[in-house]
């Protein structure tokens, strides 16, 4: 299968993350730290259980290792910009921004990668993340705010971490299958993610979500063991068959 489909496959779901992410948000949870910790929570177990279930290769290497899970601690890192802004700010305004790390990926690759892109490729990418930009602005001021508001410096700033997750996630994809690398980004994700939304106002919050048996568990895991996962995989997928620039894109 062509990477091409593979990586627009993985960002369809993404879409479908984003949107139920914000659902647990509005409807559920009230401290901003609790879906980063529920989050972390989920995708910490994810992960242990693919490292001790996976038969590793002889040739694994703690540097290939290493960097699997550097790629994941970004990720935890970006993803926490990301959900901080989500809290307060709509999807729409916030998932085509943060979307912009095509740019920064591409620049990464050609640094760091060697990847050659031409002409054509560097105005694929800008088209497609001025079409992303341009689709969050609307007629009214409070949305062409969003601008000069500190948010959009702050997914700026997540939209360059996670450009440098996919740049590392390629490099240990060079060394590890696609499902290993996913274990240990699962594992640096929610080593990240735990180590900022450990406190006490989250964990008593998620106490009482299971006192009252809440349906934000099931939302949980469907977006986390089902989506989320589907997602990061068809993403390394991809990533390990086509050139990082470009599959981000």
């Amino acid at each position: 299968m062509s990477w091409v489909v593979i990586a627009l496959l993985g960002a369809a779901v993404a879409g479908m993350i984003n949107i139920l992410d914000k659902t647990l948000l509005f409807r559920y949870l009230r401290s901003p730290l609790t879906l980063p910790l529920l989050i972390g929570v989920a995708q910490g177990s994810i992960g242990i259980i693919l490292v001790l279930a996976l038969t590793w290769p002889e040739t694994t290497t703690a540097s290939s290792i290493g960097w699997g899970f550097f790629s994941g601690g970004l990720w935890g890192l970006s993803a926490w910009f990301f959900l901080r802004v989500l809290y307060s700010q709509e999807v729409s305004r916030s998932v085509p921004v943060y979307q912009t790390f095509p740019i920064f990926a591409a620049l990464l690759a050609v640094f760091f990668l060697d990847e050659d892109l031409s002409a054509f490729h560097w105005i694929a990418i800008l088209a497609t993340v001025a079409g992303a930009v341009l689709i969050s602005l609307r007629l009214d001021q409070g949305y062409r705010d969003l601008f000069l508001h500190r948010s959009f410096f702050i997914l700026m700033l997540g939209s360059a971490i996670a450009a440098a997750a996919h740049v590392t996630g390629k490099v240990a994809l060079d060394d590890l299958p696609v499902l290993h690398t996913h274990a240990l980004r699962s594992l640096g994700l929610s080593g990240v993610l735990l180590l900022g939304a450990l406190r006490p106002a989250p964990l008593r919050e998620v106490r009482e979500l299971v006192r009252q048996r809440s349906p934000a568990f099931a939302i949980l895991g469907m977006n986390e063991v089902v989506l989320a996962s589907s997602s990061m995989i068809l993403t390394l997928w991809a990533l390990s068959l086509g050139p990082v620039s470009l599959v981000t894109t």
